[in-house]
């Protein structure tokens, strides 16, 4: 390279990604980023007000009104999270929201994707020999072969 520096792989200017998402929260084109953001928040805050079981499979889905809503992924879990609510809206209130009304939804898994194959054992050796034997035998049986 010709005096030029060059930067390692996989290293990128934090700086570069700011005036992207400033455009991005810009005027009222925002308003629903900025609102996630605000419910990512108030759901991290909220959730150390539950136990850490039930944490992991309740978030919060949005604040509607005076209604604050939790999406849980099973119905064992929304009847934990029911008996939660008390405590819940106390919080929520506690940090200056005016909520009165506590929901709760059961969603449906993600699915997940399909795991990958493991991946292949070698052949064995006896199996490698069956392999070309069979492979010898579909090449002797070429019709396009031995006639000149």
């Amino acid at each position: 390279m010709s005096g030029s520096r060059s930067k390692p792989a996989g290293t990128v200017r934090a700086t570069s990604a700011q005036p992207a998402l400033d455009a991005l929260l810009a005027g009222a084109a925002g308003d629903p980023v900025r609102r996630a953001l605000w419910l990512d928040a108030l759901d991290q805050r909220l959730r150390s007000l539950l136990p850490s079981p039930l944490a992991a499979h309740a978030r919060l889905g949005n604040v509607d009104g005076r209604r604050l809503v939790y999406l849980v992924d099973a119905p064992v879990w929304h009847a934990r999270l029911r008996l939660a609510g008390p405590e819940l809206l106390d919080g929520a209130r506690s940090i200056g929201l005016d909520v009165t009304e506590f929901v709760v939804k059961t969603t449906r898994p993600v699915p997940q994707p399909p795991q990958p194959a493991s991946a292949a054992r070698p052949m064995s050796a006896r199996a490698g020999e069956a392999l070309r034997d069979a492979v010898a035998t579909l090449a002797d049986d070429d019709p396009g072969k031995g006639t000149s």
